[in-house]
């Protein structure tokens, strides 16, 4: 038994060092949920918006340079922060992006995200077609219907293999990247306080989720914004005299709002707003900030700057088709002007799903096992 103990625990050992350095291909053995439904944005977008006219668009080397399929559509240089979990949660397979898959796929689940969406549907409209929180609904929507034809129109069955699937929404970020903080395109931040366009985004995203439960999402994960003041664009922005280094502490003030909003929402859904659900709420601006301030404890040299993209920053234009990106990866938190490496998604997701200190009221191992 003693023996067997140090095996495990050699293997463990192991898995988690490669995995952090993002080298492991390997999941745990058995798959713990029967599907995994994804919402959101270029965070966690694998492909949906490869066919549509926008410059949100990630379909071109150097995306994906680390990444075995090559570019895919996700924005970054590998795997993104869901496909980092659905191997933690043991999936086989890299979740499909919805605009590729139909049929009997989609009871494994699907992603629903595009690239600068968010929860209000103008939101990333200076950078061209997307599909918003309503839009990615609507498709989830049409899903559930043809779920109805693999149950044959038992709905007591499929509302049970809902319940037992895990559904991610990340959403709020495009809403003040490219919205809330764009007023060359937008008027919110002269018609609302930070406060009351915070509550704004709330009461539609209230509405929202309450229509994903609708729809049979029983444990749902909802995702903070993440530390938006700190990323290589808004550096770029910021630092132009002599605060080179320095977060803009302006922005990510005002995102507190929403976040802690959010949090909220979710404790009240919890406490019988929405009956037999769960919301676990991911503290994306603890997580995100933990890498920031310590990321060479993660192995990471370059905090505040992309791997690959232009000007100040590598932050000033995203990174462009055949560009020659740095070449060690995993010493760099971002991958371009916004969007993690794939190191940086792999840690997220492993402090994510065990870790109590980012998420509330549970893990999303914990989520995972209810």
């Amino acid at each position: 038994m003693r023996k067997m103990i140090l095996v495990l625990g050699l293997v463990l050992s192991t898995w988690v060092w490669l995995s952090e350095r993002g080298l492991s291909q390997i999941t745990p053995p058995q798959q713990q949920v029967p599907c995994f439904f994804i919402f959101g944005d270029s965070l966690v977008d694998n492909g949906n918006n490869n066919g549509i006219l926008t410059l949100a668009r990630a379909n071109y080397r150097p995306y994906g340079v680390d990444f075995p399929l090559g570019p895919t559509g996700r924005f970054t240089n590998g795997r993104t922060f869901v496909d980092a979990l659905a191997q933690l949660m043991g999936f086989p397979n890299y979740v499909p992006p919805y605009s590729r898959t139909r049929g009997p796929q989609l009871l494994r689940g699907a992603n629903y995200a595009s690239g600068a969406s968010g929860i209000r549907d103008e939101t990333g409209s200076n950078l061209g077609a997307h599909t918003s929180m309503n839009g990615q609904l609507a498709n989830f929507a049409n899903t559930v219907g043809e779920f109805g034809r693999f149950f044959r129109g038992d709905n007591a069955s499929m509302n049970s293999y809902l319940s037992k699937c895990i559904f991610f929404s990340g959403m709020g970020s495009n809403d003040y990247l490219n919205n809330y903080f764009m007023p060359e395109f937008y008027t919110t931040s002269s018609d609302y306080t930070a406060r009351a366009f915070a509550s704004l985004l709330l009461q539609d995203y209230s509405r929202q989720l309450t229509h994903l439960y609708s729809l049979g999402a029983r444990k749902v994960i909802v995702t903070a914004v993440g530390q938006i003041g700190c990323i290589p664009y808004q550096l770029a922005r910021f630092n132009r005299n002599n605060t080179r280094g320095r977060c803009n502490d302006k922005i990510n003030n005002v995102i507190s709002f929403f976040n802690s909003g959010l949090r909220r929402m979710a404790q009240t859904f919890n406490n019988g707003l929405l009956p037999g659900s769960k919301f676990v709420y991911l503290d994306f601006y603890q997580t995100s900030q933990q890498l920031y301030l310590n990321g060479s404890s993660y192995g990471f040299e370059v905090v505040d700057k992309g791997c690959c993209g232009v000007g100040r920053n590598n932050g000033q234009i995203t990174c462009l088709p055949l560009q020659q990106p740095c070449e060690d990866r995993g010493k760099y938190l971002f991958w371009d002007a916004f969007h993690p490496t794939e190191l940086a998604n792999i840690l997220l997701a492993k402090l994510s799903y065990t870790s109590q200190s980012y998420t509330y009221p549970i893990n999303i191992q914990q989520l995972v096992m209810l």
